[in-house]
This record gives C-alpha cells, structure tokens and sequence, in this order.
C-alpha cells in the first residue's frame, strides 16, 4: 500500500511524505503507482525546478517526501500542494486498498 502523508499548518499544506508500493498490479502495469508518482514528480519539480524554491526534498528507497521553507509565502507552490493532495484525496477513494491518506493538522 502506498501512504500519502500531508502536514496542514495555518491554513495551508507545508510538507509531504510519500512511500510504498501500491501492489495494484505487476511492476510496469501498476496504474496506481503511475499515477501517484506522475503527480508526485509534477508537484516536486514545479516547486524545485520551475518555482526556484529551495524545498526540503529527500528520496529514499520507496519513499520521497519534501517540506516548504518555513518563510514560504508562495501562492502557486501552495496551490501545487493543495491541488497533488485533492489528487491524492480522488486516488484514494478510487483504490482504498492501495492508497491510504493521512492529513495531519498542526
């Protein structure tokens, strides 16, 4: 199962961690893997890459997670971040036995 965890602080989502295999099907034909990875990567490159901000970011095996400065005051990174967790919401809800969400209010 894969796990999605999001930390929500002060009305808005400031770090992620994802890991696990979703186990939905063979490696190479896991429509839940790719799904969630596709959007993972989306969302960590547009804040990394395109937006300049110099996240938190740490990939393990099977797991990657990435934390916004605390002084991050940027409206398209917390719109990247609040549009990967509704992602995330709709997977879950699709495939409850392959993803589990966690959101963790602080």
């Amino acid at each position: 199962m894969i796990s999605a965890e999001f930390r929500f602080e002060k009305g808005r989502y400031t770090a992620f961690a994802v890991s696990g295999h979703a186990m939905f099907a063979e490696y190479g034909q896991d429509i839940v893997c790719a799904s969630v990875s596709s959007a993972l990567q989306l969302t960590v490159n547009g804040i990394t890459e395109i937006l300049k901000i110099s996240a938190d970011v740490k990939v393990g095996e099977n797991e990657i997670s990435l934390k916004l400065p605390q002084d991050c005051n940027d409206a398209a990174a917390d719109t990247l971040m609040c549009a990967f967790c509704l992602q995330m919401q709709l997977l879950a809800e699709d495939y409850p036995k392959n993803l589990k969400l966690i959101i963790s209010e602080v």
